[in-house]
């Protein structure tokens, strides 16, 4: 991996700055701006989709969703060239986002009605957390995020156990109630049992034997104990994940995440 300190342009270096870091008070007023248009251009999507409104404002709609498609547009640009791995950007999550945030509108004029994806920019309001600077909230997301990545087998065991307790009881449950009752297959019996194993309980379909409702019941008691338990898994990776985490993003690629004392880009290598 290459770790060496390339010279940029003054120029990048500046739009890096301001576009990617709000440490600066450019940098801040920047991702203000940002998130004031993002959600200026939500609400106009979703009023066009208003009958009454668009009936008698949709032109203005339509023009305000083009100007805040082209600022969207010049944004995006902008953020891949003052990053040096462009294309890394591209594939990471806000690059996905930001690209999604401004393709609907491009393909409305081919497919019409592909312009009400656009609500997607709502995710793009995921950077008040580094405009605000919550450093708090950043290291307690990295945390989770790393206690989630620890426990994810022991998660996906529970799920595989749950969903065949579910096949069980509601293969069960489809013995005992039958077609008269309202379990008319397999398949929607598994349905009643994952309802009530997780404690929703939509009431459309309901045990009519005295059989059943005891099965039911036993259910309903198994469902408040499995809550429990990948809260516990999780709770228990949390206690063993304790680091900070510093707001800075790589010039490179645009990443965040890196430790306070990280002199390199632990993605590409880049020098912080």
């Amino acid at each position: 991996m290459n770790r060496s300190i390339r010279r940029r342009h003054p120029l990048r270096d500046r739009l890096h700055e301001i576009i990617f870091e709000s440490d600066t008070p450019a940098g801040k007023a920047f991702d203000v701006a940002l998130i004031a248009v993002i959600l200026l251009s939500v609400v106009a999507v979703m009023l066009e989709s208003v009958e009454p409104i668009r009936a008698r404002w949709g032109a203005a709609l339509r023009i305000a969703e083009w100007v805040f498609t082209v600022l969207f547009s010049i944004e995006y640009v902008l953020r891949l060239y003052c990053v040096d791995r462009p294309l890394r950007y591209a594939r990471s999550f806000f690059g996905m986002v930001d690209l999604l945030a401004v393709l609907p509108t491009y393909l409305s004029v081919l497919l019409p009605g592909a312009q009400y994806l656009l609500v997607i920019r709502l995710l793009r309001v995921l950077r008040v957390f580094r405009v605000l600077k919550l450093v708090t909230y950043l290291n307690e997301a990295a945390q989770l995020m790393e206690a989630l990545r620890a426990s994810r087998r022991k998660i996906t065991v529970f799920v595989f156990t749950v969903l065949t307790l579910v096949v069980i009881l509601g293969s069960l449950m489809y013995l005992i109630e039958g077609p008269a009752n309202g379990f008319t297959s397999i398949p929607r019996s598994v349905y009643w049992a994952i309802v009530t194993l997780t404690t929703v309980g939509y009431g459309d379909i309901a045990p009519k034997t005295t059989l059943g409702q005891a099965l039911a019941a036993i259910i309903m008691v198994i469902g408040y104990g499995i809550i429990a338990v990948p809260t516990g898994i999780v709770t228990v990776e949390l206690s063993r994940v304790e680091r900070r985490v510093s707001g800075q993003a790589c010039p490179g690629c645009g990443a965040e995440g890196h430790d306070p004392d990280a002199r390199f880009c632990k993605y590409c290598g880049s020098a912080l």
